[in-house]
């Protein structure tokens, strides 16, 4: 069939041309947005799903959820030892011009107590001033977000944005891809500020979405970050929904799949909407016509898998250290008693022959890595589906 009609999109992020299996969501966020723009009470929300899943592009369709509502949107992705002070500060910078704001001295104000709170890095440091000058036509003002303590610093940038959106009659949302990777004293701020806004009843909404174990991140950091988040997980699709994400675009180009085609299709994928797009599309490119059979679907699986293999598995097994290599295979290994849901790490440890203790390092490294995740406390697993088998096949 032609390639270049090929409807199927097995992208980082890329939205899929039917975004099946999200209908809830979607769903669920417009009535928080009506909600926070009446001043009702409301919680952020946030995403929850291993890789593969459509976290981001889920996110990225609320944020255009938001912006047809007339609200003002930004976004982050947060990365492991980074500061959130600055990328913080150019969504938010973000978020305000596509309100649009009128009053220029209200705007002016929130724009330059951002600026306070963009140039005054953790501790004070003059230096990150010198190296960072953020794009804010507004002169900084003193007294306002600048202590240097990024949870009152925040809270206060968060009440005054959100002060300016409330005038307006709409609001502010900001999304957060990858938050488990947020630092501890950021996580800390991010929950003070949301609840913060809560009580006041503020438009300013956060929307965070990362791996299983956010929950418990969260957790650890407020106690009652449990009552402040709604958590939705994102699973992956069951069959009727992962028919539909391969038939709709299909028909769109006057072509189908055969109903033997579509079950040894979810056989392969399990649902996963990565998996889905990957193999819908290998299976697009082999078929010599439409309707797609179950013989075109078993040419298509060996492709699937090799690039699959290299730029889904592959890349993150690279990164791996030897000693972390030799922990993820045993993990894979015990995958085959104990499940996908997670393996006891003393199960682990028997299995490699090691004490748990002298493992430490390589699943602290993996936590790290995002490659691990471990939601319930002595138990771990992968966070990208399918990963132990693909160990398992590989010599």
């Amino acid at each position: 069939m032609d390639p270049i009609r090929n409807p199927y999109a097995p992208g980082a992020g890329q939205r899929p041309p039917e975004l099946a299996g999200r209908d809830t969501e979607l769903g669920l966020f417009g009535v928080v947005l009506e909600r926070i723009a009446r001043g009702r009470p409301e919680r952020s929300l946030v995403l929850t799903g291993l890789r593969g899943v459509g976290k981001t592009v889920l996110l990225n369709s609320l944020r255009s959820s938001a912006v047809r509502a007339g609200w003002g949107t930004g976004k982050i992705e947060a990365r492991p030892d980074s500061e959130l002070r600055r990328p913080l500060s150019s969504a938010l910078h973000q978020a305000i011009r596509e309100l649009g704001v009128r009053d220029d001295e209200a705007r002016t104000h929130v724009l330059g107590v951002l600026k306070a709170f963009a140039q005054r890095s953790a501790g004070g440091k003059a230096a990150l001033r010198e190296r960072w000058q953020p794009g804010i036509d507004a002169p900084a003002v003193q007294g306002r977000a600048d202590t240097g303590d990024i949870e009152i610093d925040l809270v206060e940038l968060f009440s005054d944005a959100a002060g300016l959106a409330q005038d307006t009659g709409r609001g502010i949302a900001l999304f957060i891809d990858e938050m488990q990777d947020l630092g501890a004293d950021d996580i800390s701020a991010l929950c003070a500020a949301c609840h913060e806004l809560s009580q006041q009843s503020l438009p300013l909404v956060v929307v965070g979405a990362g791996l299983p174990h956010l929950p418990a991140v969260l957790s650890a950091s407020k106690s009652y970050s449990e009552r402040l988040f709604r958590y939705v997980r994102i699973d992956r699709l069951d069959r009727e929904q992962a028919d539909r994400a391969l038939r709709a675009p299909a028909l769109e180009e006057e072509a189908d799949y055969t109903a033997e085609a579509l079950e040894a299709l979810y056989g392969a994928t399990d649902g996963y909407p990565y998996f889905v797009q990957a193999y819908g599309k290998t299976a697009w490119d082999v078929a010599p016509r439409s309707p797609i059979t179950a013989d075109d679907v078993r040419v298509a699986a060996p492709h699937a898998e090799s690039e699959l293999a290299v730029g889904f598995f592959g890349s993150r097994y690279e990164r791996a250290t030897p000693a972390e290599r030799e922990y993820m295979r045993g993990l894979a290994d015990c995958e085959l008693e104990h499940g996908q849901d997670g393996v006891p790490t003393a199960a682990l440890a028997s299995a490699l022959g090691r004490k748990p203790q002298s493992l430490s390092p390589a699943r602290d490294g993996l936590l790290k890595k995002g490659l691990v995740y471990s939601a319930e406390r002595g138990r771990i697993a992968f966070t990208v589906p399918h990963f132990g088998r693909y160990l398992r096949d590989q010599p």
